[in-house]
């Protein structure tokens, strides 16, 4: 093939990157990336997802810099799809369109008093301190003694461990101001990780699991009882990985210790579901009910709740249940999944024909799943099917014009690559004073600013 293939990438996290190099990679046919992304920084969930105090996990923009820095790449940021330029029109001014824009919004619970003040997701929270600019308005009232923590992941985790942090541990890392000073002095002083099922099934990781028995001011509480295993968890810890089984074993160290006396608590418990969110006016309680456990004919356990029910006065509640897709207008998507309905990648209308020219990467393409190396392998299978239906002539014409006009025409101010480069240099040389990676500009105003170099 001679001509060069135009192609959209939209959003600018893993798997948009992963998928951009995949394709800059080829040779037959060779391919310009146009990376189109709603805030004016890249990243995605690495700049604005993974947890401050672990900056070796953002070490992986590395790869997407050297990607950026590849030739037919451009990153077009602060153009949203949607608002500033339709699906239907970047299907025309390019070859094809590669849609990896993450799952933006979180699961619900579906119980009462989801909705109370107080009762607030993961992704809000995280989304604030790492200084995402669509969440600087919130208020957290970190006031109250006790915070609950719903879910089993390494969100969950995370949410449990920056509220746990002392300022000393909060200095160095790239954690908002305003975030910092009111971690630091909050009223919290437990914080209580519930999990629906038992130990074996949680989802996190070994050293995300094992940091917490690390923390300078906070004791980490499991009480040894619900460390017993049931029969079927039993079963299904036969055959399960390392990590579930080093888990196992972090948690019986925790079990095990005597606490020091730290100023705050981190507690973990398990086979405890919330029935509903208590309060009035706000949250004043979570109503738990407490949870066997069953074989669930896949190998591992469903949590049964049972009349026992127990309620936990608290605060304030961040549920981590997971993330989810948002769909994007005139894009099909799947509401029972919240995903881009696909085959491999290849997006497929209501028909479920592939559309052509159309294809999707990441967690939009196959849910929250997986960690951020997850998706280049994902990535790469989109990409190849993409290859394969541009040699056999499968993709649609591109019309003639330019995403440069049309976005010019409707006076949209693009933050193109040299613009993020210079957020990017802004943010370094605040934090470097005061020995931190970068003091984050958090604001959508800050940012445009320091995109034009001002």
């Amino acid at each position: 093939m001679g001509e060069t293939l135009s192609i959209a990438v939209v959003g600018s996290g893993p798997a948009a990157f992963y998928a951009a190099g995949a394709l800059l990679a080829s040779e037959d046919p060779v391919v310009q990336v146009d990376m189109i992304e709603r805030l004016p920084t890249p990243w995605g969930l690495v700049r604005l997802g993974v947890a401050p105090d672990h900056p070796q996990l953002k070490t992986v923009s590395r790869a997407f810099e050297k990607i950026s820095a590849r030739p037919g790449f451009r990153f077009l940021g602060n153009v949203e799809v949607g608002r500033d330029v339709g699906h239907d029109e970047l299907a025309a001014l390019y070859d094809a369109v590669v849609y990896a824009v993450g799952s933006q919004s979180d699961r619900r619970l579906g119980i009462p008093g989801e909705e109370l003040p107080g009762s607030w997701a993961a992704t809000e929270l995280v989304a604030w301190y790492n200084g995402h600019p669509d969440f600087q308005h919130l208020v957290f009232d970190l006031s109250h003694e006790r915070a609950v923590v719903i879910g089993n992941g390494n969100v969950a985790l995370d949410v449990a461990r920056m509220l746990a942090l002392t300022s000393e541990e909060l200095a160095p890392t790239d954690t908002t101001d305003t975030a910092i000073a009111a971690i630091v002095s909050s009223g919290i002083r437990e914080i209580v990780v519930l999990g629906r099922r038992g130990p074996v099934q949680a989802a996190w990781t070994s050293t995300e699991l094992g940091e917490l028995g690390d923390l300078a001011g906070a004791d980490v509480v499991v009480d040894p009882d619900e460390l017993e295993l049931d029969p079927a968890s039993e079963a299904e810890l036969d055959g399960a990985s390392n990590v579930v089984q080093r888990n196992l074993e972090i948690l019986r160290d925790f079990a095990a210790r005597k606490p020091k006396g730290a100023p705050k608590v981190v507690r973990l418990r398990f086979r405890a579901s919330p029935v509903a969110i208590l309060g009035d006016d706000r949250v004043e309680a979570v109503e738990i009910a407490h949870n066997l456990l069953e074989p669930d004919g896949r190998g591992s356990v469903r949590a049964v709740p049972t009349e026992e029910r127990e309620v936990l006065p608290c605060g304030i509640v961040f549920r981590s249940v997971g993330y989810r897709g948002v769909a994007l207008p005139d894009v099909p998507y799947d509401e029972g999944t919240g995903t881009i309905p696909n085959d491999g990648g290849r997006v497929l209308a209501a028909d479920g024909t592939p559309l052509a020219g159309v294809y999707c990467a990441g967690w939009i393409k196959r849910g929250p799943t997986g960690v951020i190396g997850t998706n280049k392998k994902d990535a790469t299978e989109t990409v190849e099917l993409l290859l394969e239906d541009a040699r056999a002539g499968r993709l649609r014409a591109r019309s003639s014009g330019s995403i440069d006009d049309l976005l010019a025409e409707r006076g949209v101010y693009v933050v193109m690559y040299r613009g993020w480069e210079s957020i990017d240099a802004a943010e370094k040389a605040r934090g470097e004073p005061h020995g931190r990676p970068r003091v984050k500009l958090a604001t959508w105003d800050e940012l445009l600013a320091a995109s034009r170099g001002s």
